[in-house]
């Protein structure tokens, strides 16, 4: 399956009109490692996935991540977890939510939202990984079979 990553000057996404609390999250502390914990197991379930790779404290607190926060009536209820490869080139390694109010559109208004801040910030691409259905739906997609760079 070719991998997928959106072109940022393709994008046209205004995060102010997307409905969204989103917070970029600083500082993580373990009590907020342990909400980030529970929303991915909670994830993991709703989408009954098999077997899933563990996320591990330190990969919220590395330098090169970004974590950004959704919420909904002010409590945390999904989260990004984002890997900037260096000023131009940032990576989707994960995303989850609780699903607990799925007309909320939290999946599709986050990886917006991202593309309209990363593109603020000046970054070209933003890589997604596998090309899933719904990111194929995104501007500015590109599905890649082979590795290149810019």
């Amino acid at each position: 399956m070719p991998y997928t990553r959106i072109d940022l000057s393709k994008t046209n996404y205004d995060k102010s009109k997307l409905k969204l609390d989103a917070r970029t999250l600083t500082d993580i502390s373990k009590s907020t490692c342990m909400e980030l914990e529970k929303i991915y197991d909670s994830y993991v379930k709703y989408k009954k996935f098999d077997s899933v790779m563990p996320l591990f404290f330190e990969e919220y607190r590395m330098p090169q991540s970004d974590v950004h926060g959704y919420y909904d009536n002010d409590v945390l209820v999904a989260f990004s977890l984002m890997f900037r490869y260096n000023s131009k080139n940032v990576a989707a390694l994960q995303f989850a939510w609780t699903y607990h109010n799925p007309k909320l559109s939290i999946g599709t208004k986050s990886l917006k939202w991202e593309c309209a801040h990363y593109k603020e910030l000046g970054f070209d691409y933003i890589y997604l990984g596998d090309a899933d259905g719904y990111k194929q739906t995104m501007q500015g997609n590109e599905a890649e079979t082979k590795c290149r760079t810019r």
